[in-house]
């Protein structure tokens, strides 16, 4: 793999406490994640809202107004975990679609280019920049525009189910599963406008529990325990 871009949950991040950071949970994705940039691969990623906010979970605001209180938690989600990769020795930079004065650049895919040749672990926030697009589709876009090779969905669960294994015991977990199957039985690996703009530019993803032991070093190295969504 060349290029990867990595999807990381808030809520996974947040480790028990479900809310706001855990730092050591955090500093534990940064040590694999500089373990990936130090043979040479670049690294892009996107994380989750959820440990701040969900838009669609608000129902006494304006709908535009919940998702754009949505991107801004992406955006301080990107402000710290940056600064944990920092204090380990990697270079970063925060892309964003909008203005957020001297806190991000803005994104574009040459300076995104750019920051990836100089070895830096770009981090692309705020969404699509638009409502009513969740991080999913912000990170199957992102990893179409930058030509990545794969996205990797580090989720609170540790694959692809036909049901949801933390409420039902008899899940049947895919070790892989095709696209169209996914959009065909509605397996919300990720929402279905990402689904859909996965499966028409053919990016293949990855799903895995962030919490395994060093799940995304074992991923990139060919110990995969999680679902491969082909294309």
């Amino acid at each position: 793999m060349r290029r990867i871009l990595l999807k990381l949950s808030g809520e996974a991040l947040a480790g028990e406490k479900k809310t706001g950071f855990d730092e050591e949970t955090v500093r534990g994705v940064a040590v694999q994640v500089k373990e990936l940039v130090d043979e040479g691969i670049q690294v892009g990623i996107v994380i989750g809202g959820g440990n701040f906010w969900r838009g669609r979970s608000s129902g006494n605001i304006d709908r535009t107004k919940a998702d754009q209180i949505g991107m801004l938690a992406t955006v301080m989600n990107c402000i710290y975990v940056s600064e944990i990769f920092r204090s380990l020795g990697m270079m970063t930079s925060i892309l964003t679609p909008f203005e957020c004065g001297s806190f991000t650049k803005l994104f574009s895919k040459d300076r995104a280019n750019k920051y990836f040749a100089r070895n830096m672990v770009v981090f692309f926030a705020g969404g699509t920049g638009h409502p009513y697009f969740s991080t999913d589709t912000g990170v199957v876009l992102r990893a179409i525009e930058v030509e990545a090779d794969v996205i990797l969905l580090a989720k609170a669960v540790d694959g692809v189910y036909d049901g949801d294994p933390r409420t039902d015991p008899n899940a049947k977990k895919y070790d892989e599963v095709s696209i169209d199957e996914v959009i065909e039985k509605n397996l919300q690996v990720v929402d279905m406008t990402a689904s859909i703009l996965a499966r028409d530019n053919k990016m293949p993803m990855w799903v895995f529990g962030l919490n395994g032991e060093n799940s995304i070093v074992n991923t990139m190295k060919g110990s995969f325990n999680g679902t491969k969504v082909t294309v």
